[in-house]
């Protein structure tokens, strides 16, 4: 046999070696609720790192816009027909993408929620999430002891009606506050008499700015402020600013994106919830891969962490600098 031979069947025996390394390649789908959020451009970021180190194929979509459940939906029947044997998902709808997520299963994917559950939770095999009534928890009890007993007007500015990380932040942070009868089990955003306006933000930062206006004529007194995300923070800022009110109000939050660390470095926010996206997705991945390759499914819920983030530290409460924040934030 001569030397081309030789070549050509080396040539034909690395084809087949690499069609049959592809053909066992495990597939794993990220869906998120949108491509834009920073939060989950950094969940895609880590998800692409462990598939990469992984050796596995990432598929990725995304629903249009928050609250696009129809493109999810029509993301995970993609995802199935390229094969794919773990999803990992943010829901836009929680209960809405639940038939979805239910024929997924049926036909042997794996499918974990990240970041916001499914309604009901078990809907999916598994849930790898910030703590989110934690991360209120921590808010709450550092703007109950920043305040120093003086007495709280507190404005709202919450996520959408119904969405489970809308309300167990909400309830986290009152019960921070020191609400005894409201625990991470509370249905519905619960109210204590310190609240004096309750709006929707969607997590915007123009609705933010807008519901805090409203919030503003309700009772110009407001001297707190949580919100559900650090957009909605910034809009709420706004509102206060062009109100000359800025100065007597705390603004607590959620989230630890780099441009809300950095409002909180600015004096916009006094403290932030930081939860970490990348570390979500990353394993995530890894448990896809895990199932593609052996069968064994996760289960149950992963917490995968939240830190407070404040430059103004209260005494017996256990916070990092905005040095910490913008070293572990995502986004720009």
């Amino acid at each position: 046999m001569n030397a081309r031979h030789h070549l050509a069947l080396g040539l034909l025996a690395s084809l087949a070696a690499a069609g049959a390394l592809a053909a066992d390649q495990p597939i794993v789908g990220l869906i998120t609720k949108t491509e834009t959020n920073p939060f989950f451009v950094k969940m895609k970021e880590g998800a692409q790192r462990a598939a990469t180190l992984q050796g596995a194929k990432l598929l990725t979509a995304a629903g249009k816009a928050d609250g696009d459940n129809a493109g999810q939906v029509g993301a995970i029947e993609n995802m199935i027909s390229a094969g794919a044997k773990a999803i990992l998902i943010t829901p836009n709808d929680s209960k809405a993408i639940v038939p979805a997520i239910k024929k997924a299963r049926a036909q042997g994917v794996m499918v974990i929620a990240l970041d916001s559950p499914a309604d009901p939770t078990d809907a999916t095999d598994a849930l790898f999430a910030t703590d989110n009534f934690q991360a209120g928890l921590l808010i709450g009890k550092y703007a109950k002891t920043a305040l120093g007993g003086k007495p709280a007007k507190i404005a709202t500015l919450d996520l959408f009606p119904g969405h489970p990380v809308g309300v167990a932040r909400h309830n986290g942070f009152l019960a921070g506050f020191g609400a005894a009868d409201i625990t991470a089990k509370t249905v519905g955003l619960a109210k204590t008499a310190e609240v004096v306006c309750m709006a929707d933000s969607f997590g915007d930062q123009g609705k933010g700015q807008t519901a805090m206006e409203n919030c503003l004529q309700k009772n110009p007194d407001i001297n707190l402020v949580y919100t559900i995300n650090e957009p909605a923070a910034a809009g709420a800022h706004k509102a206060l600013k062009a109100a000359g009110k800025e100065k007597g109000v705390m603004i607590v939050s959620v989230d630890g994106g780099c441009a809300g660390v950095r409002d909180l470095k600015a004096g916009v926010i006094a403290a932030t919830a930081q939860q970490y996206p990348l570390k979500m997705a990353g394993l995530g991945v890894d448990a896809g891969v895990v199932y593609a390759k052996t069968g064994k499914k996760a289960s149950g819920y992963v917490d995968t962490g939240v830190t407070l983030i404040s430059d103004k530290p209260m005494a017996g409460i256990d916070s990092k600098d905005s040095g910490f924040g913008l070293s572990a934030c995502w986004g720009k």
